[in-house]
């Protein structure tokens, strides 16, 4: 059976020093990542188990178990690669990154004011979550949302695009209990690049129904 797998790093641990800083960056890939990618896999070998035993009825926690861990193991795979040392500012005006930029305008007002939006809906998030860019490919037209956890106040089929974590231990040893700072900070290390192809790709892939 096919299984999940920890992505390395697109960088060094020190690379998106001084915004977010070494240590924390291997906790979080190497430790927080990786029990994501375990619980993933340990929880379909339980859910293969149960279903061959024919004894489903603790189904219902079972899936509530897999969507936390591999919604956990999506979002930080595509949190790694939306950052760059090189990376900050705004999407280019022109290629994948104009085309990008555009749909901002066209959906979210400007950058200006989606860059508002994302930081609100990111530092505003109650407990543990995220704030995410994502494609909603039915109405064809990007969204801000908001995630609790790893899950729930999401369009259903929603391709995210650019991820912003706002779990503690994405910040707590460098920004203590100010979540605002460091969503604030994550402006400068956005790997415009990387969120432009996902958008690029999203896009192409059409409607859902």
């Amino acid at each position: 059976m096919m299984t999940y797998t920890l992505p390395e790093l697109p960088y060094d641990y020190a690379a998106l020093e001084p915004v977010i800083s070494g240590q924390i960056i291997e906790l979080h890939h190497d430790k927080h990542h990786a029990a994501y990618v375990k619980g993933a896999n340990d929880t379909l070998e339980q859910i293969a188990e149960a279903r061959d035993k024919d004894q489903l009825g603790g189904i219902v926690g079972l899936e509530r178990t897999l969507a936390f861990h591999l919604a956990g193991h999506v979002l930080h795979s595509i949190y790694w690669t939306n950052m760059s040392g090189d990376g900050g500012g705004e999407p280019g005006k022109d290629g994948a990154e104009g085309e990008l930029r555009e749909a901002i305008e066209e959906h979210l007002g400007g950058f200006d004011k989606f860059k508002n939006q994302l930081t609100k809906a990111t530092a505003t998030t109650q407990g543990s979550g995220w704030g995410v860019l994502a494609w909603e490919p039915l109405g064809q037209r990007l969204i801000v949302e908001q995630v609790y956890d790893h899950q729930g106040n999401i369009g259903q089929g929603a391709v995210p695009l650019l991820v912003f974590d706002a779990w503690e231990h994405a910040f707590y040893l460098q920004y203590k209990n100010v979540k605002p700072d460091f969503v604030d900070a994550m402006w400068k290390i956005v790997n415009w690049q990387d969120v432009a192809a996902r958008f690029g790709k999203a896009k192409a892939a059409g409607a859902l129904i």
